[in-house]
């Protein structure tokens, strides 16, 4: 088992300014040394056994050793760890000689090795006790034979909080339920958009239909699309565009917004797509078709469904502009950017 601080360094997330591991792509290491230390205390302090008059209990975590990490990537949870833990115990028992006068014994428990390449199976317990005699071997066995298996139910507890994320899995939960009312929502446009595409447009709106020809590879023209740095390059405005399905967008300085619906590299882009002069729970729907029938040559067919007439002002050249900003401001300047013929 590897060391923490010692991964693979191609896999391991860089620190960036603002602190993000965008969709948890890169390995995100956490020591959990430390949280495992207070968990064992919190779960093993005080923890008692009695058999007949033979009272045993865990007084105290005197070591914990080891290396204990998680590693998170794309949500998946890979916990790794190799600990030693030793426990100090004390018991007590009445005195066979005249059956009142309490005696009181200690010792250790010692498991010298918990580790994830043997999760699903219980470690090695070791019982000592530091005073002999008669006392000391009753309370001895109760340990081992009582004490031992309640001692054992914590460690289980334990090792499925790690396989659970440790101490970040308040945080992956987080994650998930954002990322599930995220799915939630696209999976309602996806709806939405099928119903659009089966029915008649909305009323008070239009459909723009195009036909663009490309000297490129379709996938070249998927790229360009998808990546908000060539956004940035070919239109000389700002754009941020995520590659996920269900990923938000912005392009033209922020004048149009939106989300990814469908994606299928080279082949499909469905969008919902929203200008910010339209009136307002106005949204659209783009959905661009890449056809290569030779290599080299590309046809991008662009259907733009429920185009509003006109904008929140009362303008009734929205749909004349839209149009135009396919052909003039996106189109072709792609062709004149990339040398894909004009």
């Amino acid at each position: 088992m590897a060391k923490f601080g010692e991964g693979d360094k191609r896999w391991i997330v860089a620190e960036r300014p603002d602190g993000t591991n965008v969709h948890n792509w890169h390995w995100a290491e956490t020591n959990c040394l430390e949280w495992s230390r207070t968990f064992f205390k919190t779960l093993l302090t005080n923890l008692a056994v009695t058999d007949g008059d033979v009272s045993v209990a865990v007084k105290r975590v005197e070591k914990l050793d080891g290396e204990a990490y998680v590693n998170v990537r794309k949500g998946k949870v890979i916990p790794g760890y190799e600990i030693s833990v030793t426990l100090a115990w004390e018991g007590e028992a009445r005195d066979a000689a005249d059956g009142k006068t309490p005696s009181r014994v200690g010792g250790a428990v010692e498991i010298p090795y918990i580790s994830d390449e043997n999760a699903g199976e219980d470690p090695e317990v070791r019982v000592t006790v530091k005073d002999g005699g008669e006392i000391g071997e009753r309370a001895k066995r109760v340990m081992a034979e009582k004490g031992k298996a309640v001692i054992l139910e914590r460690v289980r507890v334990w090792v499925e909080s790690m396989a659970k994320g440790g101490p970040v899995k308040d945080e992956l939960e987080a994650k998930k339920a954002v990322a599930q009312k995220d799915n939630d929502v696209w999976k309602r446009e996806e709806s939405a958009v099928k119903k659009e595409e089966k029915g008649d447009a909305k009323k008070g709106c239009k459909t723009i239909s195009l036909t663009e020809r490309f000297n490129c590879r379709a996938r070249d023209l998927f790229e360009i699309l998808m990546d908000e740095n060539r956004w940035r390059g070919f239109t000389q405005s700002n754009a941020r565009i995520s590659k996920e399905v269900g990923g938000e967008f912005s392009i033209f300085d922020g004048s149009v917004t939106g989300r990814n619906l469908e994606l299928e590299e080279g082949k499909l882009i469905v969008q919902r797509w929203r200008f910010g002069s339209w009136p307002d729970g106005m949204q659209s729907t783009v959905r661009i078709v890449f056809e290569e029938p030779e290599a080299g040559v590309t046809f991008v067919k662009l259907t733009h469904n429920d185009v509003p007439e006109e904008d929140r002002y009362g303008n009734a050249t929205v749909v004349e502009n839209t149009e135009r900003g396919w052909r003039d401001l996106i189109f072709q300047r792609i062709r004149a950017a990339f040398g894909f013929g004009i």
